[in-house]
């Protein structure tokens, strides 16, 4: 196929007519007239060589096409609206624009809260909009940063896009105070035979592989998408939870839990801001990874250090 043939327009067109499957409102929304609109889906179906929008009874339903066509030129036009917005010059001070950052709430406890102090500080007119990472991040990770500013998480998980690394991280566990048979330490036993509570996500893909190398299958009787929600699911109960030391640093007050070091050497927590290639040279995005890489440093030289146990009296483990 060859771009420098297609007329562009049609991208636009073809996205309201999928999204709206009405000519006349896709035409109002783009501002052409029915006839005009009408004239853009006649050329789209002999490109396609298929109807896109088929009439059934009073309104019209995409083809099995025009389906797959419709998150596709979503993506595209994303791409497109970033790739001709992207500016040779950014003064942070004067400029006003968001930045949109997919992340986990981990991410934006522990770097999100920092970054965003700094950007309020250097760049009062800068805005910035944190979306949970979905679940088809490993799968369609093209498409999801084509979309976005930038993505917030560790390595290990996703490859072959350009990164930032930002700082280190490690694996601690939370179990409850008073736990009946978890004294200061655990053993690989106890992480065998107690329940779990997990994260879950794809994101901690190296830390669940380095268990399934060590022969340890977690019985995991709780799981959720959050990793703020692991202290209180931990919280008088048998549980345990796998969980960043510098989270579990801020967690330590919220729920009665301690925090324990695994009875293995974990894999460290690599965090960085990752991008889409069409980002690379543009001003607004060297500023915002380059200020990015700067609160980094800073959580870096802080290090991971201990986590704070709890104290205080709490349930008693169920």
């Amino acid at each position: 196929m060859n771009l420098a043939s297609l007329d562009l327009n049609l991208v636009v067109a073809l996205r309201a007519l999928l999204e709206e499957r009405n000519v006349t409102r896709a035409g109002q929304r783009v501002g052409l007239s029915q006839p005009a609109m009408s004239a853009a889906l006649a050329r789209l179906r002999r490109h396609f060589d298929d109807d896109l929008l088929a009439r059934v009874g009073g309104h019209y339903e995409l083809t099995a096409l025009g389906q797959v066509l419709l998150d596709r030129t979503s993506t595209a036009c994303d791409l497109l609206e970033r790739l001709f917005s992207s500016q040779a010059d950014f003064d942070p001070a004067k400029e006003s624009r968001e930045f949109r950052l997919l992340a986990s709430d981990y991410a934006v406890s522990v770097f999100g809260a920092e970054l965003a102090r700094v950007v309020h500080e250097e760049a009062p007119g800068i805005r910035l909009r944190f979306t949970q990472t979905p679940p088809t991040v490993v799968d369609d990770t093209a498409t999801l940063l084509s979309a976005t500013d930038g993505l917030l998480m560790p390595h290990g998980v996703i490859s072959d896009f350009p990164a930032t690394d930002l700082y280190e991280d490690r694996w601690v566990f939370l179990v409850a105070e008073g736990h009946p048979t978890v004294a200061d330490r655990l053993t690989r036993r106890d992480l065998a035979r107690l329940p779990w509570v997990t994260y879950q996500r794809t994101y901690d893909a190296p830390a669940v592989r380095q268990l399934g190398m060590l022969g340890i299958e977690p019985r995991v009787e709780v799981s959720v998408d959050s990793f703020q929600l692991l202290p209180h699911l931990v919280a008088g109960t048998r549980r345990i939870a796998l969980v960043q030391a510098r989270l579990a640093r801020l967690l330590a007050p919220v729920a009665a839990v301690r925090v324990v070091e695994p009875p293995y050497e974990a894999v460290p927590v690599r965090e960085a801001l990752w991008w889409h290639p069409v980002h690379t040279h543009d001003a607004a995005h060297i500023w915002l990874r380059e200020t990015a890489a700067r609160v980094g440093e800073r959580l870096a030289e802080t290090g991971t250090g201990e986590c704070p146990a709890r104290t205080g009296d709490g349930e008693g483990p169920a």
